[in-house]
């Protein structure tokens, strides 16, 4: 199968559906009910703490706007929460094309929504490794795999899907709606694509900066040998 040339695509860009899972929940306050508000029909989906803590912020209202992904894509976390976004429906629906016949029919035929905008920051990983006594075990769990590929999937697909990886930004982001009446553009996607980008490489550099300055001994330490 040849890959596919985007020919076209749409400057405004309006956000119905929205993935969010987040480390840091500052902001989410007055974030999430703003975009409830200009949109009263979006649909937000979210994982483990994250979801919980929209449930909280919007009340009553989530019955009607809010889902986990796990009820979403039909398959339930595993355990420990080690895979919870990692779904075809998810990733179909963040690199899905408008303007591409063969993505609108894999939608319909899987049920499946677009997803306009995903609002996605990383356990800091640089403060786990600077912890008191951590183990490469302890360092190697907190490795974050969901929330990258999310970031760099939306990202890439920036011609459809805005990556907000920055609460900083969110007042921002707001405003901009507002003024556009729930619609982002190309420019906007385009400016938070580039710094999804810088997200996600601050993040594998220092997780292989650390790996690199591990010796296979220190590594064999933290494992039981085979009985």
């Amino acid at each position: 199968m040849g890959k596919n040339i985007v020919e076209k695509i749409d400057d405004q860009v309006k956000i119905k559906t929205i993935l969010v899972s987040v480390s840091d929940k500052s902001g989410l306050e007055s974030f999430i009910p703003g975009l409830v508000e200009l949109n009263p029909n979006i649909l937000i989906l979210s994982t483990g703490g994250t979801y919980g803590k929209i449930k909280e912020i919007l009340g009553e209202k989530a019955n009607s706007c809010l889902k986990q992904v796990s009820d979403y894509t039909g398959q339930p976390e595993t355990q420990g929460g080690l895979v919870k976004t990692l779904d075809f429906k998810i990733y179909l629906g963040l690199l899905t094309e408008t303007y591409n016949d063969a993505h609108q029919e894999d939608l319909k035929r899987t049920s499946a929504r677009a997803i306009d905008m995903v609002v996605v920051n990383l356990y800091p990983f640089s403060d786990t490794i600077a912890k008191e006594g951590v183990s490469l075990e302890d360092a190697r769990g907190n490795i974050d795999i969901g929330g990258p590929t999310m970031i760099r999937a939306s990202a890439k697909n920036f011609i459809r899907v805005a990556s907000v990886v920055d609460p900083l930004t969110y007042p921002s982001i707001l405003e901009k709606l507002k003024a556009n009446n729930g619609f982002l553009s190309l420019e906007d996607r385009f400016r938070l694509a580039r710094k999804a980008f810088e997200h996600t490489a601050v993040y594998d550099r220092t997780i292989a900066s650390y790996l690199a300055a591990k010796s296979i001994n220190k590594v064999k330490s933290c494992y039981k040998p085979e009985a």
